[in-house]
């Protein structure tokens, strides 16, 4: 590859612009130099918060899972509180947002935890993930098109439900998993999904 030629966009074009996401087709530059076409969904990114109604270091932690109608799954799946970003909005705030409509909860405490991209093959989508603690419970905001309802879970019975793969997709699946490595990071003596 030549130095001066690094990988990455070349040239964009937008081919789509929905209320959500857009699409892009890319002429991207690779690391040996090729070129080649790629279809790039276009996301201003997302906030999750875990809420936890129990002390996360505890043996066996107590989490607040919402059960929500997804149609693109054709039916409902097991999730935390989500949500994708206003244009400018601080990922903290999105979450703290997302929590108290979603769940109607507010927390004394919100951690980030982590940024990652969803699903890097094909979209620029990043959410930031977040612990939620010290909750207090309000009402709920949900928005139109949103069907939920709440379900607590001791995190062991969700890590139960990951292995056993009761959930539908994998995106609750590795949130689920994420919850049980996130166990094991602040409480190594746990027994959670052993």
């Amino acid at each position: 590859m030549n130095k001066k030629d690094p990988p990455g966009c070349v040239n964009s074009a937008r081919v789509y612009t929905g209320k959500i996401v857009s699409l892009d087709v890319d002429t991207v530059r690779f690391p040996d130099g090729s070129t080649g076409e790629l279809e790039m969904i276009r996301h201003p990114g997302a906030s999750a918060v875990v809420p936890f109604l129990s002390d996360p270091q505890g043996d066996d932690p107590q989490v607040l899972m919402i059960r929500q109608y997804r149609y693109a799954a054709d039916g409902y799946l097991y999730e935390i509180p989500a949500g994708r970003l206003d244009p400018g909005e601080n990922p903290r705030d999105c979450a703290a947002r997302e929590l108290k409509e979603e769940t109607g909860c507010t927390a004394e405490q919100l951690d980030h935890l982590l940024t990652m991209y969803t699903t890097p093959g094909f979209t620029d989508e990043k959410i930031h993930l977040f612990m939620a603690t010290g909750l207090t419970v309000g009402e709920t905001k949900h928005e139109a098109d949103e069907f939920l309802d709440l379900h607590p879970m001791l995190l062991s019975r969700d890590w139960r439900w990951c292995k056993a793969e009761r959930f539908r997709t994998e995106r609750p699946r590795s949130v689920s998993c994420s919850l049980r490595g996130f166990a094991e990071v602040v409480n190594p003596a746990s027994q959670i999904g052993v």
